[in-house]
Order: structure tokens, then C-alpha cells, then sequence
């Protein structure tokens, strides 16, 4: 990236609704390609091994590394808001110190993850209440998974800050290079050497070191006066504790969020493997709402962010509006999407109909309320990009802890009826909304006056 890009921010000067398309859409093609990582290990294992070892890769084993990514994904937003307000400051300084922050903290939680990922991985299953046909298989993919973490969180760490300074091509293309080679390997490991699920886990760890390698080797060649030096790679205080004070409320968020589905997870599992192989199917499509979502999310905290930081208010607000719209126009049409073409989406995964139609159940019950989480994203995201992060997680925990937890914990007993347990999403979305758009519009009024 050449200097004259960094005087001509496009992302603080340029158009608004085409700088968040041209933004979005490699963040969204690419976070789609990073879920096809394990939605390829359950379409091929679920297809050609059977549906427990579906349940195996898409199930308990899924909430669990979930829980892991989404806790540290959290975390991180931190680093890359820092970044992303440092770059459009243009402060070379501590754009230098916060990327080596973040990438010393990266590794150090993966070597944290990976031991303890080993060990507890036994255990975690059992609480779970996994279901004892698949609970061989979740522990030997899981184990294989842990050992691979590190590429994992040093991608999406590496990937993200990419993005927070406006690149989100690099990303994309590296994901399509690595997606592609996870596909082959899978067909490789899983069909061809008959591996079953160890194959699928270690075809996936390959395509992920290839993608960490590809993101390290740009942030150390290809962004002027943004540049990762292997030898520099250590922790400063101050740009830690600035990171994790940003950070910190939104992994707990995330952990609040890992949390509930853990306990989902358990409950679903208590109703079978049928239930539990639907579940886990319903996961995969769910992402594909989650991904483009969570994009538009992404996007507006980049430029909430870089525009904050050159202190263009009213380009805060204006991307914040313009943002909130397209995401109700893409989201809307893909929830009905999932809804018209759900049973054969299903079949994809699996031609058990018994799990099909449970699926079909699922995703036709939860999937209308997905449009009032979408304001959710969008407005936390801002906040995000501002740096204002403690009180929007307090919000959303207070949603998933307060309401969610509660309604599977005391009135799904009541019924053990499974729609009562998936009732309790729109719930807890409902009474997030209704606490964060207001305090948006009041940070709004308060903060972003020009």
C-alpha cells in the first residue's frame, strides 16, 4: 500500500454507500469461504461416514471451538479498533506497537488454548451431555482441532487487522486459495484414504496454517507504514491494556453468548442423535445469515472507526445509516431465502428425513426474528468502532444471560418441549434491541456532535 493511498483515505473521503460495498462484500465472500472450513467437513463426513459422525463435527465439537474462536474474536476487536483509529490518525508509532501487541497476544493464547484444549476436551463432551455414539469421535477431532489453534487465531487476528486499515481483498483471496485446498484435502483424507472424521480435522488445520502464513507474510510486506517485523513481536503495556480495556467487554460478550449455546447444545443433545445431526445442520445454514450479518458489522465498525479517529463525525453517522439499510435489504432477502429453500438445503448435509425434518422445524421457527438482531449488529458495531464497548456488552449479556439462560433453564423444563427451547432466541434478541438502540441514539447525540 503506497503513501498516496494513505492520503487519500477512501474509507474518510470517498463515497459512502460504495466504499461499504466495495468493503463488504470481499469481508463477506471471505467470511463465507471461512465457514465452508467445517461446513465441507460436515457436508463430506455427514454424506460419506454417516450422521454421527455429522453430529460429531457439527455438534458439541462445533459450540466448543465456537466458543473458542468467538472468545478470542472478541478480544481482538480491541487490537483492531486501536489499529483502525491509529491508521486513520496516520500515528506510524503506535500503529507499530499495537500490531505487535496483538500479534504476541495471539500466540500466547494459542499456546494457553491448545494445552488446556487437550485436556479438557474429555470432560467438556461429557457436560455437554454429548450423546456416547459420537462422544470417540468429538474428542479425536477437537484434540486434532486444539493442536491446530494457533493458525487459527493468528489468521483471524492477522485478517482482521487487515481489514480495520481497509483491505479486505487480501483476505478474500487467501481465504478462496485455503478453502480450495481444504476441499481437496477432505476428499483426499476423508473419501479417498478412508481417515473418516481425523482426516476432515487435520485437512482443515493444513488450510488454515497455509491461510496464517499468507496473512502474516502481507502485514510484513504490503502496507508502508503499517509493517509486522518477526523480531519485534512483543507485548507494550500501554497498547495492551488500551487493546484488552476494548476488548476485554466484547470477549466477555462473546463468552456470554458461547455460554448459552453450551447449554442449548446439551439440551438438544438430549433429545438424540437425530435431533442433535439436525441441529448441527442447522448451524451450518444458520452461519450463512451470520456471516453476511456479521459482515455488515465488521464493516461499519472500520469506518465508524477510521472516520472517528480523523475526526469526521458526520461520517459517523451518515455510514451508520446508510449501513443499517443495506444490511435490512441483503439479511432480509437471505432469511427468506432459508425459509423457501430450507428442506433442500438440508439435503445437502444429510438424507436421513427424520433429521431433515427436524431441521425444516428449526430453521422455519427461529429464522423470521433474525431481522431484529440485525439493528443489533449494526448499531453495537459503531459503538464499537468508537471505542465505546462496555456498556453495548453489558446490554447484549444482560439478553443472553438474563433472558436466554433463563427461559431454557426454568420454563423449557416445564414443556421439555424443543420449540419452547428455540423460542428462546427471538427472546433474547428482542430484549437486547430494546435497550441498544436507545443508548445508541443517546451515545449518538452525546459523543458524535460536530
Amino acid at each position: 500500500m503506497s503513501n498516496n493511498t494513505l492520503t487519500k483515505n477512501q474509507i474518510t473521503e470517498g463515497i459512502i454507500w460504495k466504499q461499504l460495498l466495495i468493503f463488504f462484500f470481499p469481508i463477506m465472500i471471505g467470511t463465507l469461504f471461512q465457514q465452508l472450513y467445517n461446513t465441507v467437513d460436515a457436508i463430506i463426513v455427514g454424506r460419506y461416514v454417516g450422521k454421527q459422525a455429522l453430529a460429531s463435527v457439527g455438534g458439541s465439537a462445533a459450540v466448543l471451538s465456537n466458543f473458542v474462536i468467538g472468545f478470542f474474536t472478541g478480544l481482538s476487536a480491541g487490537a483492531t479498533v486501536i489499529i483502525s483509529q491509529f491508521y486513520g490518525a496516520k500515528n506510524q508509532k503506535q500503529l507499530s506497537k499495537g500490531l505487535h501487541t496483538a500479534y504476541a497476544f495471539s500466540i500466547t493464547v494459542s499456546i494457553l488454548i491448545s494445552i488446556a484444549g487437550w485436556f479438557a476436551t474429555p470432560m467438556l463432551l461429557r457436560l455437554l451431555k454429548t450423546p456416547t455414539d459420537i462422544i470417540p469421535d468429538s474428542i479425536l477431532y477437537l484434540r486434532i482441532y486444539f493442536i491446530g489453534i494457533l493458525f487459527t487465531l493468528t489468521y483471524n487476528m492477522g485478517s482482521s487487522i487487515m481489514r480495520s486499515i481497509g483491505d479486505s481483498r487480501r483476505p478474500l483471496i487467501y481465504l478462496i486459495i485455503c478453502c480450495a485446498l481444504n476441499i481437496v484435502l477432505d476428499i483426499l483424507f476423508v473419501i479417498g484414504l478412508n481417515m473418516g472424521i481425523k482426516g476432515a480435522a487435520i485437512a482443515t488445520v493444513i488450510a488454515q496454517a497455509i491461510s496464517a502464513f499468507l496473512v502474516t507474510r502481507s502485514l510484513m510486506k504490503s502496507y508502508g507504514i503499517l509493517k509486522l517485523e518477526l523480531r519485534s513481536i512483543r507485548f507494550h503495556k500501554d497498547l495492551l491494556k488500551a487493546e484488552l480495556r476494548i476488548g476485554l467487554p466484547g470477549g466477555i460478550q462473546s463468552f456470554g453468548y458461547s455460554i448459552s449455546n453450551i447449554i442449548i447444545q446439551a439440551v438438544i443433545n438430549n433429545f438424540g442423535t437425530d435431533t442433535a445431526a439436525a441441529w448441527a445442520a442447522y448451524g451450518k445454514l444458520d452461519a450463512i445469515f451470520w456471516t453476511v450479518c456479521g459482515s455488515f458489522g465488521i464493516a461499519i465498525t472500520t469506518f465508524s472507526g477510521q472516520n472517528y479517529g480523523a475526526r469526521r463525525y458526520d461520517r459517523v453517522k451518515k455510514s451508520v445509516r446508510i449501513c443499517l439499510a443495506m444490511a435490512l435489504g441483503v439479511c432480509g432477502s437471505l432469511i427468506i431465502f432459508l425459509m423457501v429453500f430450507c428442506r433442500p438445503l438440508y439435503g445437502i448435509f444429510t438424507t436421513d428425513e427424520s433429521v431433515v425434518d427436524i431441521g425444516v422445524y428449526m430453521l422455519r421457527l427461529i429464522t423470521p426474528s433474525y431481522i431484529i438482531f440485525i439493528f443489533v449488529e449494526i448499531f453495537s458495531g459503531a459503538l464499537r468502532g468508537i471505542g465505546d464497548v462496555l456498556i453495548p456488552s453489558i446490554i447484549t449479556l444482560g439478553g443472553v444471560l438474563l433472558v436466554r439462560l433463563t427461559w431454557i433453564l426454568v420454563v423449557t423444563p416445564m414443556t421439555g418441549e424443543l420449540s419452547t427451547l428455540l423460542y428462546s432466541y427471538p427472546l433474547a434478541w428482542g430484549a437486547t434491541a430494546l435497550f441498544l438502540i436507545p443508548y445508541y441514539f443517546h451515545r449518538k447525540k452525546k459523543v458524535l456532535t460536530t
